[in-house]
């Protein structure tokens, strides 16, 4: 096989949730645009709707998905109108999440619960939903978005966001043992940790020039993440470009991570 052949999703179908804005949405056009059908979920409609006409303009097809992943029912019938819709699913793109911000000794149970239930509980139903589907093909690839908060520890000031820590460290170990689990079946499980990317989640830095600055100053290569950088990662762990790689978790963070 030929190298473009490799990173093509020609006839493969994808479920991102999360998709309506950010990296998510960035992967689920980064995977139209290698060729996937995409259907997009998130909590918001309208912004799904607006990425699902994006991608079907590059000729794809494409469904846009309401989905609140603390609601279990939700996460059912969110994979069955993919399936409905595009036949088949090659690809799961888990990157809705929430964070829930406080001071450690102040958090809430409520929102450690709320954090853990979307981020961990709710991930797993809808890996564990779709992954049966896959079993039954033979094939497929699961693709789940951490970050590197879930690698390290982090001071107070700057992420006040235990439980969101915790959760993605959940993530990273759930890709391991899934992937060792579900390797028999033909599945590929694996992660991507993200840094700091250009998306709203920045807009706490952007008071001041300066802060900016600062915050910018502790990425090696200078600046967040774009488009770009996320949407290549993605294509590769989704297509048989990686067809040898599960249980990695893929660090994409200009170098901040290993820059301590």
């Amino acid at each position: 096989m030929k190298t473009p052949q490799l990173f093509d999703l020609s006839g493969r179908a994808a479920l991102v949730t999360g998709g309506g804005r950010g990296i998510g949405r960035h992967i689920a056009m980064g995977l139209a645009e290698a060729g996937a059908d995409v259907a997009v979920a998130s909590r918001k409609l309208d912004a799904c709707e607006e990425v699902a006409g994006a991608i079907e303009r590059l000729g794809r097809r494409a469904e846009a998905i309401e989905l609140d992943l603390q609601s279990p029912e939700q996460i059912d019938a969110t994979a069955d109108r993919a399936l409905e819709s595009l036949g088949r699913l090659d690809i799961l793109v888990n990157n809705a999440a929430v964070t829930w911000g406080a001071p450690i000794l102040d958090y809430p149970m409520k929102g450690w619960d709320k954090v853990f239930n979307v981020n961990v509980r709710g991930l797993w139903q809808l890996s564990q939903r779709v992954a049966r589907h896959m079993s039954e093909r033979g094939s497929g690839s699961v693709i789940h978005v951490a970050s590197i908060s879930g690698l390290r520890g982090a001071w107070e000031h700057n992420e006040p966001a235990i439980a969101y820590n915790a959760s993605k460290g959940a993530v990273i170990t759930l890709t391991k043992d899934m992937a060792v689990k579900l390797a028999s079946h033909g599945i590929r499980v694996n992660a991507i940790s993200p840094g700091a990317f250009d998306t709203a989640l920045m807009d706490n830095v952007r008071d001041s020039e300066e802060q900016l600055e600062a915050f910018l100053s502790q990425i090696p290569m200078g600046r967040a993440g774009l488009e770009d950088d996320v949407k290549g990662v993605a294509v590769f762990l989704a297509s048989d470009a990686s067809a040898y790689v599960t249980g990695h978790n893929l660090v994409v963070d200009g170098g901040w991570f290993v820059a301590g």
